[in-house]
């Protein structure tokens, strides 16, 4: 199994499931994570990613660490300090549709969104919000190419968009596409030689469907116009990724894993849970297992099922903890002398 890796954790595409992943396997096989300076789970964001933002990292005796995951703004050759040359590098793209829709429900205390009554009124006149010399603009526009360290306000030239496609593709082994998350998760357990039981998952840091509203057409095309670049990377990666099942895989036999995969999703989800899944904030009983709350988003939980043994209530206590309780832990646990 590989044990050196690196996710770029692309905001709003259910990078928060891949991180309990990850959290879930460092923790098992003993391995150190790059935390951010202090603990927390930003890596100085939205600042472009910097070596000496790592807790442990010194320049004279650099420490190479086996898993990068927090949130970061990508810099290659900044993060190639900290990990091993052999690291694994991978990330997770979404639709821009439906991730302009998620980040202005979720970031509408963001400068670009507070005065915008509806993500319609942001989109007709999207200068009379925005203005990218704000700290946080990064949130209402290309918010993928922000996250991959590019420019959001770059001009839309063939050229332009062809060079930062191959610098991605220069840079990351795997895009995984969080709309095809289950065929993802085979495609990432095949790269870095996982069972299944490590890639398995419940979706974690997702939101009450009282919140989202279907986009009518007119508004999806003024998204994909406003987003052009991010527009232009999710569709290429997502072709690319399906020529990849069919390369390395082949349809039937991603049917099968898919199946597989799901179905032990399905039996852990009876085992763990109380009930048949996610629950309301205010329904989460236990306060250790409520994730953040942010913006207007409702963020959903789990509530873990009363009386198991000891060993299979420490598997899905992980299955459900929060992005950061679970960070929070890790990071005691490999810092025991400092308190984040």
């Amino acid at each position: 199994p590989k044990t050196d890796i690196v996710f770029l954790k692309v905001h709003k595409s259910a990078s928060s499931t891949v991180m309990n992943i990850l959290f879930r396997f460092g923790e098992t096989h003993n391995l150190t994570f790059a935390f951010p300076v202090g603990g927390g789970n930003q890596l100085f964001y939205p600042r472009h990613f910097l070596a000496r933002f790592v807790q442990g990292f010194s320049p004279r005796r650099p420490q190479r660490f086996n898993i990068l995951c927090h949130h970061m703004r990508f810099l290659q050759p900044e993060v190639q300090k900290v990990v091993s040359h052999s690291a694994v590098y991978f990330s997770i793209l979404r639709n821009p549709v439906q991730l302009m829709e998620s980040s202005f429900v979720y970031y509408k205390g963001a400068s670009a969104f507070s005065r915008a009554h509806s993500l319609e009124e942001f989109l007709s006149h999207p200068y009379l919000y925005y203005n990218p010399a704000n700290r946080d603009s990064h949130y209402a526009r290309n918010l993928m190419t922000f996250d991959f360290g590019f420019n959001p306000n770059g001009e839309v030239s063939a050229k332009r968009v062809q060079l930062m496609l191959e610098a991605i593709e220069a840079s990351f082994d795997l895009l995984l596409i969080s709309e095809y998350f289950d065929e993802s998760m085979v495609l990432l357990k095949e790269m870095l030689c996982w069972d299944l039981d490590s890639v398995v998952s419940f979706p974690l840091n997702s939101r009450d469907s009282s919140t989202k509203s279907p986009l009518p057409d007119t508004i999806v095309e003024k998204i994909k116009n406003w987003n052009r670049l991010d527009w232009e990377i999710y569709t290429h990666f997502n072709r690319t990724f399906w020529e990849r099942i069919d390369r390395d895989i082949g349809r039937e036999r991603m049917q099968q894993e898919v199946k597989a995969l799901r179905e032990r999703k399905a039996e852990l989800a009876r085992t763990c849970l109380q009930g048949t899944g996610s629950v309301a904030p205010k329904d989460i009983k236990d306060s250790s297992l409520r994730p953040l709350q942010h913006g207007n988003a409702k963020i959903l939980g789990y509530n873990l099922k009363q009386g198991l043994d000891k060993e299979t209530e420490r598997m899905c206590r992980r299955l459900v903890t929060p992005e950061l309780q679970y960070s929070s832990a890790l990071y005691k646990k490999q810092f025991p002398q400092r308190q984040p």
